[in-house]
């Protein structure tokens, strides 16, 4: 019984340290969501999100204020599951993928709210060639070793408002809403040393 007890310690102790330092996650894409909200002439709130989304979180659980986030989203992966819609808000009047095929979000500060796994994660978000002050609201989801990569991973969910004519999209306003409403949850991993070690080959 007390062997049990003190492995189970080590265990503990040992995921524990694993949180406790600075590191650098990689996002999953298969698991990470960017979707936005609109009003469609005051009938409707439509859903759109995107499928090709890539980057990195650092995380600190000790000292917050030294976590980052770095992400881009590919313009030409929107999906609002409306073929035809799709086609038009990749277009001029709105998104302009062909001119602009990324948006990017880099984070300038991260704060740790009140409430425990709560964050204020402000930054630059860039679309459509523009960049504005952000904001995001953040929430810890979990923080420990992934069951089936045995990596250390992530997940977080986040939220924030924005006006889209403030980035140069205004198409349609008021009739189809100013204010976009983005959802985002995301986990990420710390990449095997394998992975890193090719990655780094790659980029020589």
């Amino acid at each position: 019984m007390l062997k049990h007890t003190l492995l189970a310690s080590l265990l503990a102790l040992t995921s524990a340290s694993a949180f406790a330092a600075a590191e650098t996650y990689t996002i999953d894409g298969s698991h990470t969501q960017a979707n936005f909200t609109w009003t469609h002439f005051g009938f409707s709130n439509p859903t759109g999100g995107f499928d090709n989304i890539a980057g990195t979180i650092t995380y600190d659980a000790d000292h917050p204020e030294k976590s980052s986030v770095e992400v881009t989203i590919a313009i030409d992966s929107m999906n609002t599951h409306v073929a035809d819609l799709d086609t038009h808000l990749k277009k001029a009047d709105f998104f302009d993928a062909a001119q602009f095929p990324t948006a990017t979000f880099k984070s300038t500060k991260v704060v740790a709210a009140a409430d425990k796994g709560d964050f204020k994660v402000s930054g630059d978000l860039t679309i459509h060639g523009v960049t504005r002050p952000v904001t995001l609201d953040a929430k810890l989801n979990r923080a420990a070793v992934h069951p089936m990569t045995n990596q250390p991973t992530i997940g977080f969910d986040g939220s924030v408002t924005i006006k889209r004519s403030d980035f140069g999209i205004g198409a349609y306003v008021p009739n189809v809403s100013d204010e976009i409403r983005i959802r985002i949850t995301t986990e990420a991993s710390v990449p095997k040393k394998a992975d890193a070690a090719d990655a780094g080959k790659a980029a020589k």
